[in-house]
């Protein structure tokens, strides 16, 4: 199902199908900053193993990330200290992923790692949808097949006709983008850019 959302449109009926299905532990893909993504409530802890399986991760060995709708809440999820505060304080709400040691509040298959993932992205879709459900949101990014047109990253429609067997609900907030996050490490004493996208860190 394709559901349309933008900043200006707000269908009441869409909202409460969205926090329905976000409640009920199923899978969207929702915009952000940088590209289209999949989506689940993060304290939802089938929902997160959906897709895990979906995108062949182990949660064990890899990192998850949140979206979370600002810092204090992203505080209760990832242990953050003075230094790193300063540098996310300075660059989000923005395009970016910065590792941080987990928090005490994640479910169960967080904790398997010792990092998470934080963003805050500077889209109002999905900082809303964080705060309609009162939770952050499990992402991660939708993969692009070898000789795969870059559309099936951008379009929702296209996105929809691929993994409508997957997700329950596609929104669509427009054309989407192709440049992913800048991947920041502030778990070693020192930041360390460990991809860089789309954000520039100061």
């Amino acid at each position: 199902m394709i559901l349309p959302l933008y900043e200006n449109y707000n269908n009441p009926r869409d909202r409460a199908c969205i926090v329905e299905a976000l409640e009920d532990g199923k899978l969207l893909v929702c915009p952000t900053d940088t590209t289209y993504v999949f989506c689940c409530h993060a304290l939802k802890e089938r929902a997160v193993e959906r897709i895990c399986r979906m995108k062949r991760i182990d949660p064990r060995r890899s990192r998850l990330s949140l979206v979370c709708p600002d810092l204090s809440v992203a505080a209760e999820y990832a242990k953050i200290d003075n230094a790193s505060f300063r540098l996310l304080k300075r660059h989000l709400p923005g395009p970016f992923t910065f590792i941080l040691p987990t928090g005490n509040r994640l479910p169960h298959i967080f904790r398997h790692r010792r990092q998470v993932g934080i963003r805050i992205p500077d889209h109002p879709i999905a900082l809303e949808l964080c705060r309609w459900v009162n939770a952050p949101l499990m992402v991660s990014s939708i993969p692009l097949a070898d000789g795969e047109e870059t559309e099936y990253l951008t379009h929702p429609e296209l996105i929809e006709e691929k993994y409508s067997g997957d997700v329950s609900i596609v929104i669509d907030a427009g054309e989407g983008g192709t440049e992913p996050t800048t991947i920041v490490d502030c778990t070693t004493g020192e930041f360390e850019i460990v991809r860089q996208g789309k954000g520039r860190l100061e």
